[in-house]
């Protein structure tokens, strides 16, 4: 499991946890292919390649590095909103380069050891394939494990590290590492973010990842 499954899994938690200051997200073109027909848009199933650095050119992640881009689906809270809003109307073959502040990505708390408080993370992605949309997943019944409409420390806590540990024993990589050390860390600051009413859980109505609507 990948670093970038990790920070999807973060991403859950409203997509980051946002400081008071507010800057724009910065989008630059590199190069569009000749004949563009088809534009990403919300909801649209995309596969990327992309390098995440830090202001100090810190790379915390990168697809190309593992030769295996990453797919997702836009505008459903799948990812940070960074992503969500810079990855729209993007064409197949087109490159970009993503300056995503703090509120736009997350915000004052960070990720664990890997992503600091208040930092701007800055994204090199290549847009590989748009695909249909599939049916929203349903992440918080994957986490409800006893079903009772409410989302336990315990709950959070077994889903976070299942998306942690790598399948089929392969190695753990340093920056999985360093998110498991830090994995009490997480879950509080997901429950701070998602535990509204500060009874201990998170209930079906607080979880702002995504969900349907029928229970």
């Amino acid at each position: 499991m990948t670093l970038r499954c990790v920070l999807v899994v973060l991403a859950l938690a409203g997509a980051t946890f946002a400081g008071p200051e507010v800057t724009e997200l910065k989008v630059d073109v590199v190069s569009v292919p000749e004949g563009c027909s088809v534009k990403s848009k919300h909801g649209d199933m995309l596969t990327m390649h992309y390098t995440g650095t830090l202001d100090d050119g810190h790379k915390f992640d990168s697809s190309y590095d593992r030769d295996q881009p990453f797919t997702f689906q836009i505008g459903v809270g799948q990812v940070i909103k960074g992503w969500d809003q810079g990855l729209l109307d993007m064409c197949v073959g087109e490159k970009r380069k993503l300056t995503i502040p703090s509120s736009l990505g997350y915000g004052e708390r960070g990720a664990g050891n890997v992503i600091p408080p208040h930092a701007t993370l800055h994204f090199d992605v290549e847009l590989i394939n748009i695909g249909d949309s599939p049916p929203t997943t349903n992440v918080f019944k994957e986490i409800d494990s006893d079903k009772d409409n409410m989302l336990s420390r315990e709950e959070v806590s077994d889903y976070l590290k299942k998306q942690m540990v790598p399948a089929d024993g392969a190695e753990m990589s340093e920056d999985i590492k360093q998110m498991l050390e830090s994995h009490d860390k997480l879950v509080e600051e997901i429950f701070q973010h998602e535990d509204k009413d500060k009874n201990g859980f998170i209930s079906h109505e607080e979880f702002s990842g995504p969900k349907h609507d029928e229970l």
